[in-house]
């Protein structure tokens, strides 16, 4: 009887929870099951014993670097597609030269004084000896003239555009000569200079070229902008002391000096064009 009592008064155990099965993931009170696309996170963590195991190995990232300088010299000369402008203009300046160079001393002489932009030209027929100046080389093809129009000017088309590039040549040759040839005539009037004067040979490439020279060193870096202005400025002045031609070299500076005023437009066209890949501007 007392084993009887004291065996009803021993409280019973709690029943050992039962394992679950093997076959089921996610047993009764477990956390809620993970997503598939986060389990196949996790999982490629563990080690694989079958099949080929796939390594991604993240790539090292390209460096930015400065593209490589190309040295392309033929962009130096005039071509027919990229500055058909200066192209045009050079082989009419080279036909010209060899008709110069062939021609017969009085044929020369008579085309040369058609030509010429001297003052009595000038009251006659402007526009026209103006434009037929431009057409001659003054020392032909061998002359320091000729490499550098063909040259500057190249560079100044594919910057600023053909059209343009011409504008800027034929500006500093017509405002130079009329520079030059005014005062001339004015000197005449006034008796300072025989008449013989009215009708001094004037021709030549050289006005337009040393504009063009002074436009272009406004889209030069400074550092090859000021030295290319002293050396043609030391060039000029030199001539101008030598005081062979001194109405031609004064207006070789004049015209060095009207292209170097024309920077604000030349600027503003080379912006509007778009700056070229493989030039040095400023």
């Amino acid at each position: 009887m007392q084993r009887t009592a004291r065996a009803a008064s021993t409280p019973e155990p709690e029943p050992l929870p039962v394992p679950a099965a093997a076959h089921d993931p996610f047993p009764v009170g477990s956390p809620e099951p993970l997503p598939a696309t986060e389990v196949a996170v996790l999982l490629d963590g563990v080690p694989r014993q079958r099949g080929p195991v796939a390594l991604s190995i993240p790539l090292p990232l390209p460096r930015t670097t400065r593209p490589a300088l190309r040295l392309r010299p033929w962009r130096l000369l005039p071509s027919p597609t990229g500055t058909p402008a200066t192209f045009a203009y050079t082989v009419i300046l080279a036909l010209t030269s060899l008709f110069a160079s062939y021609a017969s001393p009085g044929l020369l002489h008579s085309v040369y004084q058609d030509s010429s932009t001297d003052v009595a030209h000038l009251l006659r027929t402007p526009v026209f000896v103006l434009l037929a100046s431009a057409l001659w080389i003054a020392g032909g093809l061998l002359s320091p003239y000729a490499l550098a129009f063909v040259l500057v000017l190249t560079a100044l088309e594919r910057r600023i555009g053909g059209a343009r590039a011409i504008l800027v040549f034929l500006t500093g040759h017509v405002l130079a000569t009329l520079a030059t040839e005014v005062p001339v005539g004015l000197a005449v009037l006034v008796g300072h200079l025989p008449d013989t004067s009215l009708h001094r040979l004037d021709y030549g490439i050289s006005f337009g070229v040393a504009a063009s020279i002074g436009a272009l060193s406004g889209l030069l870096a400074p550092w090859l902008r000021w030295p290319l202005l002293a050396l043609v400025g030391y060039s000029l002045l030199t001539d101008l002391v030598a005081f062979e031609d001194p109405m031609t070299n004064w207006g070789h500076l004049i015209s060095l000096g009207i292209g170097m005023g024309l920077w604000p437009a030349v600027r503003r066209w080379y912006r509007e064009r778009g700056p070229a890949a493989d030039t040095v501007t400023a």
